[in-house]
């Protein structure tokens, strides 16, 4: 029996190196113990008690301890355990238990430990076995370091994000990644369908393909990616060499290849590649002169990203699984959902709360095309987190996409002019200017108003006011935009106001309600003009001193009130009906700001332009945008004043100051409102109510003028007249097209209004031409009667004769009208024939502006 067993031992066991004598004493000692199906015979760390040897039957020894993986291991007959444990006196390791039935040689630890004692033969054949075995495990070491210092730069350890969205193509997209993903693993080889994802770009083609693999029963195997204009021509890096270093294929093993921008590929890997996944098998590259290996299996996955279909894989089906992922612009139903997650993600990072979106913020994402798709909107969305400067609000504001054709047709006088630049970014542009004289100016002009001579021939004030600074600011308009707002009295005292105030009562003043004054703000405007133009008709306010100084002093007020509860220019812009206008205005402006919104996305990430901050670079310590407009995201001159504060503020040079088209906005960027179109013929009836006495003598007819009542309803009725006519025009025009059922519509009133535009800035020059080169030379003798100075010489007088004057009105009309027609049919896109009931209209209000203003 004992002889049987030596035998047994020497041809089964790892004691095949021990001597008869050590095996005899080891068989003498040995007691049979049968175990049955499904015991523990040893539980991992408890202490080893018996040396066991499987005779017959299938043990499986596995590690069941939570902190580390579970590594079940199948035992066969003939396997030894716990010998480790019991030389080095250490506890259990691994959970023994029977598969079967087993019939096992047990030897009780303290005879196994004198055996060792007694015979060293057994410690040296432990040793000689632990030795080989550190040996193999060090060899593993080496080749798994190696083989992570070549796969390292290409590793993807994650993926970013799931499929964002509910709309019908995030749920098939997310379909499309599960089946995929589901399908990796087939033989474990040749089969295992190869993906191909193609988009367009900015639609996060490799996290796709990392959902597949991490989502797949590959996931713990590695996932690299590397892009294909980066591969060597040959394809050496990707299959290897003879005799070199092995390939990314060969140290890949079973995992997975991401080829990203497969367009990028050269033909000669194209045909290779081709090759790989008919085959599955690659064949290293071998050097001039030598023979080509044998090829090799792939046992790596490939999935590939692109921009396009490569006809040569189309054409022969090569592919497993081909998904197309939809650009952003169809999928306008996900756009909210991933901003929201976007925001989630970096609120959560910077340790700031969430803000809220404003409608106005999601119809602008809603509305954008997304050229760049899921790149640009994350970019987009950064940007808006950056500027949001302690607010819980995302305006539109701080929502501002690249625009390609926005520099068509522009020159930046910045550039060609360094002194221009220079003098933009002193201290004198526009601070000393306002606090060194605007504001004291402002000051002695309201102080001659109220309390000098009230009649305009006698008072040097309302002489300014009306014959200099209507004419000037109108004319202006078309050269230099809004820029009379950087310099504006009312808003200087408000500023002066705040300070002081935040001085004497430190406190947070409060964030603009931006939703509800972009909804009322500009009906505020009309309604505020509206009663200034009827003050001013049924008081006389052109010719009475103190009136005018009052209108001055409300609006200063309005700005003082409004600056001492809100931050920065909240007065200027949503409510001042002054700057109404020149908003309005300077749409058609020569002249524009804005920046260069590649730097701003590149290298800007404090946005201080438009948030304010300390000095950095070349850049200024400012308060940031008054009117928290940032230049990139500016579309439309009504929300720049010109203050050149953002200008001083970019470290970049990114912002410009360029010559355009005039009014060029209105056919590309423009936004209409109703508010501002209600406005814009506002100003049109304007004159018709500055011109009452004309009508009256036109139309032969007393009006009772001097009866306040019918001078109240006459002067409300002419402020309708311009914008009636506009109406019923556009409402002929529709007619018409309807009547001959054209295909082709007009286009919403709201929007052809804006045409008016260059007609209704004219006819107000036109009406202020006669002041100014009546008036606006008596300056001399006005200002002398203003102090009560008397001169024995005739003081100097400019007029300029009746006949000049009625040729100048003559040609601002006439250049108005045609620069009306010409912009309406830009903004229309239509034929002439189409519009023409409008041009008609505009031919009707020419003729009464001709006879009031120049007569027959």
């Amino acid at each position: 029996m004992e002889e049987d067993r030596v035998h047994w031992l020497r041809d089964n066991t790892l004691f095949d190196s021990l001597s008869v004598g050590v095996l005899g004493a080891i068989a003498a000692v040995i007691q049979v113990e049968t175990v049955q199906e499904s015991r523990h015979l040893i539980l991992e760390d408890t202490p080893a008690t018996d040396f066991y040897i499987l005779r017959s039957g299938r043990l499986e020894s596995s590690r069941t301890n939570q902190s580390m993986a579970a590594t079940p291991v199948s035992l066969l007959p003939g396997s030894v355990f716990p010998l480790k444990e019991l030389l080095l006196d250490q506890p259990i390791e691994q959970t023994v238990t029977t598969l079967s039935d087993c019939v096992l040689w047990k030897i009780p630890q303290q005879e196994f430990l004198q055996l060792v004692q007694q015979y060293p033969e057994i410690s040296q054949t432990f040793s000689r076995q632990l030795a080989i075995a550190l040996n193999q495990v060090s060899a593993q070491l080496i080749y798994e370091r190696e083989r992570q210092a070549a796969l390292r730069p290409y590793l993807i350890p994650k993926v970013k994000r799931g499929i964002v969205g509910t709309s019908r193509y995030a749920v098939r997209h997310r379909q499309e990644i599960r089946k995929a993903s589901g399908d990796s693993f087939r033989d474990r080889g040749t089969n295992r369908a190869s993906v191909l994802i193609f988009g367009e770009p900015g639609l996060e083609k490799d996290n796709t393909a990392a959902l597949i693999h991490f989502g797949s029963s590959d996931r713990h195997e590695p996932l690299i990616k590397v892009n294909c204009d980066t591969l060597q021509a040959n394809g050496a890096d990707l299959f290897g060499r003879v005799g070199g270093k092995p390939g990314l294929l060969e140290w890949l093993g079973t995992g997975s290849l991401m080829l990203n921008n497969l367009q990028d590929l050269n033909l000669e890997l194209q045909k290779k590649l081709v090759t790989l996944l008919e085959t599955g098998e690659y064949t290293p590259i071998a050097r001039e002169g030598e023979t080509p290996p044998a090829p090799r299996l792939c046992e790596a996955r490939i999935l590939m990203t692109s921009e396009r279909v490569l006809p040569t894989l189309e054409r022969k089906g090569l592919v497993g699984h081909v998904i197309k992922l939809s650009p952003v612009r169809v999928r306008k139903a996900d756009i909210i959902s991933q901003v929201e997650y976007y925001l989630s993600l970096l609120c959560r990072s910077r340790g700031v709360p969430k803000p809220t979106m404003t409608p106005e913020a999601i119809r602008r994402l809603q509305g954008y095309d997304f050229p760049g798709n899921l790149a640009e909107l994350q970019a987009m969305v950064e940007r808006a987190v950056i500027q949001l400067n302690g607010s819980n609000e995302l305006t539109e504001e701080v929502f501002w996409a690249t625009s390609p054709k926005s520099k068509r047709f522009r020159l930046n006088l910045l550039n060609g002019s360094p002194q221009l630049r220079q003098f933009l970014r002193s201290p004198w542009y526009p601070d000393r200017v306002n606090y060194g004289f605007t504001f004291s100016a402002f000051a002695i002009v309201v102080a001659v108003l109220m309390v000098g001579p009230q009649s305009r021939d006698q008072n040097i004030a309302l002489n300014f006011f009306w014959a200099w600074w209507w004419l000037g600011i109108l004319v202006a308009f078309p050269f230099v935009g809004r820029l009379w707002c950087s310099v504006c009295p009312f808003m200087i005292y408000g500023e002066v106001a705040q300070k002081l105030s935040l001085w004497l009562y430190p406190r947070k003043l409060l964030p603009w309600s931006r939703r509800e004054a972009e909804r009322w703000g500009g009906w505020f405007m009309f309604g505020m003009f509206t009663l200034i133009l009827l003050w001013e008709e049924l008081w006389d306010l052109e010719n009475t001193a103190y009136l005018s100084g009052c209108l001055l002093l409300l609006i200063t007020a309005g700005a003082v009130t409004f600056s001492l509860l809100f931050e920065r220019r909240f007065w200027c812009r949503y409510l001042c009906p002054i700057g109404g206008m020149n908003g309005l205005f300077a749409k058609l402006s020569m002249t524009e700001l804005r920046a260069q919104q590649g730097i701003c996305s590149a290298s800007c990430t404090t946005y201080q332009c438009y948030k304010g901050g300390p000095e950095k670079g070349e850049g200024q310590e400012t308060n940031g945008c008054p009117l928290y407009s940032h230049p990139a995201q500016l579309e439309d001159n009504r929300d720049c004043v010109l203050c050149m504060t953002c200008l001083k503020a970019c470290p970049h040079r990114s912002v410009e100051l360029n010559l355009r088209p005039p009014g060029i906005e209105l056919w590309t960027t423009h936004t209409p409102t109703y508010a501002e179109v209600c406005l814009l013929f506002l100003l049109f009836g304007a004159v018709f109510l500055h011109r009452l006495p004309d009508i009256e003598a036109i139309l032969g007819r007393s009006l009772h003028l001097d009866h306040f009542g019918w001078h109240s309803g006459a002067s409300v009725l002419v402020l309708f007249i311009p914008g009636a006519i506009a109406l019923a025009a556009h409402q002929l025009m529709r007619l018409v097209n309807r009547t001959i059922q054209s295909s082709v519509k007009p286009r919403p009133f709201l929007e052809l209004a804006y045409g008016y535009l260059p007609f209704v800035l004219g006819v107000n020059i036109a009406h202020y031409l006669q002041l100014g080169l009546t008036e606006a030379g008596r300056v001399i003798p006005v200002t002398f009667a203003t102090f009560g100075l008397e001169s024995s010489v005739n003081l100097p007088i400019f007029v300029a004769h009746p006949a000049v004057i009625a040729f100048l009105q003559s040609v601002t009309l006439i250049a108005a009208f045609l620069l009306s027609v010409i912009l309406t049919q830009k903004i229309a896109r239509q034929s002439f024939w189409t519009l023409l009931p409008q041009h008609l209209a505009t031919v009707a209000i020419a003729a009464g502006m001709w006879q009031m203003l120049v007569g027959w």
